[in-house]
């Protein structure tokens, strides 16, 4: 019944930026962490960025520097942007959530978006 749902995705230029965003739906609370993982082909998932409904963040050090999550906003939706994108940022970016940041962090929450991909090109 809970439902994310990404985008923005899309192609874009090394050196450019991206927004990604996340809707979420169907849930009986709106205090939930969320957060991102990407996936590349032929690779493991990885983890990107979370935030807690209280605002805490979390970055991967790939990323850090160069990216900001947004926090929850009362529509339950949460950004993603990306600045100085390089080829290595190329993957399909997954949404998800879950009551706990550590959860969302550590890549086991209970939900999941269809992801939207991103290609960074040279």
């Amino acid at each position: 019944q809970v439902e994310l749902v990404e985008s923005g995705g899309g192609l874009v230029q090394a050196g450019g930026s991206l927004t990604l965003s996340c809707a979420a739906s169907g849930r009986s609370f709106n205090r939930y962490a969320m957060g991102w993982f990407r996936q590349a082909p032929g690779k493991e998932r990885e983890f990107v960025a979370a935030v807690s409904w209280h605002g805490i963040k979390r970055y991967a050090d790939s990323v850090k520097g160069r990216s900001f999550i947004s926090e929850v906003n009362a529509e339950n939706t949460v950004t993603l942007q990306i600045d100085s994108l390089q080829i290595e940022d190329t993957g399909v970016y997954y949404c998800n959530s879950d009551q706990l940041l550590a959860t969302v962090v550590a890549g086991t929450s209970a939900y999941w978006g269809q992801g939207t991909q991103v290609s960074v090109s040279s």
